[in-house]
């Protein structure tokens, strides 16, 4: 047997622990700039206020984590394309989303942040009408007193269920899963899902303990702008980091 057979692969050894913690870095710091004063994070700090915390948390987390997951399936997929192309091209979209971010904190206006949280507030409030309106209808048609809301399991479901399809709906084409799969395509796939988890997981922990407060308080239009740098961050700094590197 010739040497060069059992001789392992040094990239993969050197470069994996290195690539994973890189991965997870970048993909934490990433969604919690973008996540943190985002539609999602309204809907989880407004259900918050009439609901119970866990059981709106349970519902949104599962959505974004399944969302992460998606994203990084989607990046990985794109690694049949050779790795200096997918480097380049990704390091072309964090260069445009950064000046994108940068561009919209400048115009922001410094309420954003309040404006948007009233805006949800108000869709949601008129979803939750909607539906009462539809279960009352249904009590009268089947001459049954006794409302739905009264069975616990069939409350805490649909609080589960509401929190899980708003969250998928309103995070499904935005910034921060384009980002996760553009991510996915060029880092470890694994420090990126479980950072990406992670990150989603402060940011609805934040959302569901003091949404109101931290929206109350918080500048959309600052973290609109530190996203933006982060953002291009992450584009800058492939002139310096050989593409090959983490693979």
């Amino acid at each position: 047997m010739a040497f060069s057979d059992i001789t392992p692969t040094p990239t993969i050894v050197e470069h994996g622990p290195l690539g994973f913690i890189h991965g997870f870095l970048a993909s934490l710091s990433m969604i919690v700039v973008s996540e943190i004063g985002d539609k999602t994070f309204f809907i989880a700090a407004i259900m918050s206020m009439k609901h119970s915390r866990l059981t709106v948390f349970t519902g949104a987390i599962s959505a974004l984590a399944l969302m992460t997951v998606l994203s990084v399936v989607f990046g990985w997929a794109a690694t049949i394309i050779p790795r200096a192309y997918t480097y380049y091209i990704s390091t072309a979209l964090f260069a445009i989303f950064g000046i994108k971010m940068l561009r919209e904190g400048c115009k922001m206006s410094p309420n954003e942040g309040q404006e948007e949280f009233e805006e949800v507030q108000s869709d949601l409030r008129k979803r939750d009408e909607e539906f009462e309106k539809e279960v009352l209808s249904s009590d009268v048609e089947n001459g049954t007193a006794t409302r739905k809301q009264s069975n616990v399991f069939f409350v805490v479901s649909r609080i589960i269920l509401q929190a899980f399809t708003l969250t998928f709906l309103a995070e499904w084409g935005d910034r921060s899963q384009l980002a996760t799969i553009i991510l996915a395509a060029r880092e470890n796939v694994y420090g990126v899902t479980l950072g990406g988890i992670l990150g989603h997981s402060l940011c609805t922990g934040l959302a569901v303990i003091g949404g109101r407060f931290i929206a109350q308080r918080i500048s959309v239009r600052t973290v609109m702008m530190i996203g933006g740098v982060v953002f291009l961050i992450f584009a800058f700094s492939a002139l310096i980091v050989d593409p090959t590197w983490g693979s």
